[in-house]
């Protein structure tokens, strides 16, 4: 047992950093956001590639993938790429507090949405974690429609992005169940790169002139907070429980404000720190259920 088995929180802290520090690479982007989002898949891809391409098992299955089920991770990959440009894209208009806390509700309308659509069952203490996030994100709006309409929209924007994270889940939910993580992964960025390209082009946007600040921020989004930080947490499942896992994301939030604070100087306001204090809380509540 190597030391990193003997002390996995070490782990934990790393990926609780690896994707908090997300927010604060997009704000150094000097990049649209569409654009930013595809540098940070397409070094996704390519960084994967070895390992999906270069192991025949993994390379067989690729090949060897249901019509069907590219089908939904498609569908998927659209929806991840529309979460990357909304979430990108609500960082230019208000604060990195405001943004990664409403962004963290995903799990609230994930489970809504299983049990609408996947035939999955809503109890009462769900219902009652919706209702006390949906407060906490009238909170942070209200809070932040006193610093203009701009920031307004960029929160309206996060909530789009936790909507789109959440239907990505849910399809990933039913696709997975014949993929291994590898290949799923593979083939939905795959097909969110190219959704970000299209979308890029409809904007009327270049994938040049933007120096070399868009593609360092590009890759440094795909290693520490795309490969680093998400394959970190899956690592640490086997040393944690699923929920202790999850719930060590929503420290997202609060690293992310932290970072912000020191290096944007955005420090937030009481309504800010009371809603996002009620969204983690909800969020919390739920998963002690599970």
């Amino acid at each position: 047992m190597n030391y990193l088995e003997k002390h996995p929180m070490i782990m934990i802290l790393a990926g609780i950093i690896g994707i908090s520090l997300s927010a604060i690479f997009v704000k150094y982007s000097q990049a649209p956001s569409a654009v930013t989002a595809t540098y940070r898949l397409l070094w996704t891809i390519l960084l994967l590639s070895p390992v999906a391409w270069g192991v025949k098992v993994r390379r067989r299955e690729l090949l060897k993938t249901p019509k069907k089920t590219v089908i939904l991770c498609g569908i998927s990959g659209i929806f991840l790429a529309f979460h990357f440009f909304t979430w990108f894209e609500s960082l230019k208009h208000t604060t990195v507090a405001s943004s990664t806390t409403i962004v963290c509700t995903e799990v609230i309308w994930v489970a809504l949405g299983y049990c609408l659509f996947l035939k999955g069952k809503l109890t009462v203490k769900a219902v009652a974690a919706i209702i006390i996030t949906l407060m906490g994100s009238l909170l942070v709006a209200y809070s932040d429609s006193g610093a203009g309409q701009g920031h307004l929209y960029g929160d309206i924007l996060a909530f789009l992005a936790a909507i789109f994270v959440a239907a990505y889940t849910l399809i990933g939910r039913v696709a997975r169940t014949t993929l291994s993580t590898t290949a799923y992964t593979y083939i939905v960025y795959l097909f969110s790169a190219a959704t970000l390209v299209v979308l890029t082009m409809f904007q009327g946007y270049s994938f040049r002139g933007y120096g070399v600040n868009a593609v360092v921020v590009g890759f440094l989004l795909a290693v520490f907070s795309t490969i680093l930080g998400h394959s970190i947490f899956s690592w640490c499942l086997k040393f944690f429980s699923p929920a202790f896992v999850s719930a060590s994301k929503l420290c997202e939030p609060v690293v992310a404000a932290v970072f912000a604070a020191v290096l944007f100087g955005e420090i937030p306001n009481g309504f800010q720190v009371v809603g996002g204090a009620v969204i983690i809380g909800g969020v919390v509540f739920y998963s002690r259920e599970q």
